[in-house]
């Protein structure tokens, strides 16, 4: 054993015990305490998908529009306690929400779909009423009296171009722009707040940062038709842009479809698709070490290496398995097995010519590398083709989408498994005396 194969041994042995931490226990991992993360189909929970109504809304406008509403739903749906929903674009004109393992009244749901202002807020001092109350205080709507009537501050005022940019030493800023009644609301209200801070609140939560604590900047100046942010983070500047920019705008959602899926039958699902995995991962290893004997014993450590890997990488991305997901894992381990088939059978006709047993190793996996990478590269175009056009534009299939993705992350690794850890473990017994006996490594039975 090659002491540049003997480091290869050794950081796959620590990647294997590393992958080990990440995917066991599956509902939190000792490293990382990811959860394995399970699509509607097999936890059960909520599938709504709404329509907005874009027709007042100039075809420019709409992708940021889109974008908008997608962060002020995800603003909502943080208070309901999900810990993973997905919301994502279909289409031109409609939004999908998951809802894992929750089922939320008809309250919220309407909550969800009603797409409020976002409402400034100055706080309260003394007894006086308030609206909100937070780590913070109490808050009231910032108000004043613009031509005898008492108007609030809201981003029904915001001039559609509000972005994220720099100031003069480099620090991030948030730049808006009023209208012109709120250039005069602006005025008034920052010009007796100065010093003090302005809330910002959607229906009844106020919004919030980065580390969970709500944004509240303070005033550090008169603000009449223009302003900045400051003290934000990356994340925070731009996702609070996006609100700002959608609250202003006419769009409203429509309920198109709203689906309910049982959390008993996700589970039961999850423990068929779970022993069906077990039974054909064993099956398949069965027939590698009947026909390749040793050779096909070491595949079946390296296939038992790429399921970890697998699963450790769906953690850590992490990956919503579905059905579909789980097809599209099946089909990648077929792939991988089918990689060492093609290696095996290469080092039998190198065993035929009288190699040694490093010749014979080191032949087979580079003439059966060429055909290997042609077939997987195929794949991963193909995954490729399906996750951005099928998945996200043209259909919007979400079981196609995660298909997709768990099958080209799958033949991926896929690779790496046949390429490196096989001919790792192979070379592991070049110097033996196994290496003297070929049929141990193939099905052929001498020369």
């Amino acid at each position: 054993m090659t002491r540049r194969n003997s480091i290869t041994f050794l950081v796959i042995l620590v990647i294997f015990i590393l992958c080990l931490a990440v995917v066991f226990p599956l509902d939190k991992g000792i490293l990382g305490g990811r959860p394995l993360k399970l699509g509607l189909d097999l936890m059960g929970g909520l599938h709504i998908v709404y329509k907005a109504d874009l027709s007042q809304v100039t075809a420019k406008e709409q992708g940021n529009v889109m974008k908008g509403v997608m962060a002020v739903l995800g603003n909502r749906i943080n208070p309901l306690g999900v810990s993973e929903p997905l919301i994502q674009r279909q289409g031109e004109d409609r939004i999908i929400v998951e809802l894992p393992g929750l089922s939320i009244s008809d309250q919220d749901k309407d909550r969800l779909s009603r797409v409020a202002l976002l409402e400034f807020a100055e706080q309260v001092t003394g007894d006086e009423p308030f609206k909100w109350e937070n780590k913070y205080g109490k808050w009231k709507p910032a108000t004043a009296v613009i031509e005898g009537k008492e108007l609030t501050l809201t981003s029904r005022y915001f001039k559609n171009n509000t972005y994220v940019g720099t100031d003069n030493v480099g620090m991030l800023e948030l730049n808006f722009e009023w209208d012109e009644v709120g250039t005069k609301l602006s005025k008034e209200i920052t010009g007796r707040l100065i010093g003090k801070p302005l809330g910002i609140f959607e229906g009844d939560e106020a919004l919030l940062g980065d580390d969970d604590n709500p944004i509240a900047p303070t005033v550090q100046a008169v603000i009449e038709n223009r302003g900045r942010i400051t003290g934000l983070s990356t994340k925070e500047a731009q996702k609070l842009s996006l609100q700002l920019n959608a609250g202003r705008l006419p769009v409203s959602l429509e309920v198109i479809s709203e689906q309910k899926v049982s959390p008993s039958m996700g589970s039961d699902f999850v423990a068929l698709a779970l022993k069906a995995g077990i039974i054909g991962i064993l099956l398949v290893m069965l027939f590698m070490i009947a026909y390749y004997r040793f050779s096909g014993f070491l595949a079946s450590l390296a296939l038992i290496f790429y399921a970890l890997l697998c699963f450790a990488v769906f953690k850590l991305i992490p990956v919503t398995l579905t059905l579909s997901g789980l097809a599209g894992f099946i089909v990648s381990l077929g792939m991988a097995v089918d990689a060492n088939v093609l290696i095996f059978e290469r080092m039998k006709e190198e065993f035929r010519l009288g190699k040694t047993f490093g010749a014979v190793v080191d032949a087979g996996f580079n003439r059966a590398w060429l055909a290997i990478r042609d077939s997987n590269v195929t794949t991963i175009v193909a995954c490729g083709i399906m996750y951005w056009l099928l998945g996200s534009g043209i259909i919007a299939s979400a079981p196609v989408k995660g298909f997709a993705l768990t099958l080209g992350i799958g033949v991926i690794i896929s690779m790496f498994t046949a390429i490196t850890v096989t001919r790792t473990l192979l070379r592991l017994f070049i110097n033996t005396g196994m290496a003297q006996k070929p049929s141990l490594f193939t099905a052929f039975r001498g020369k």
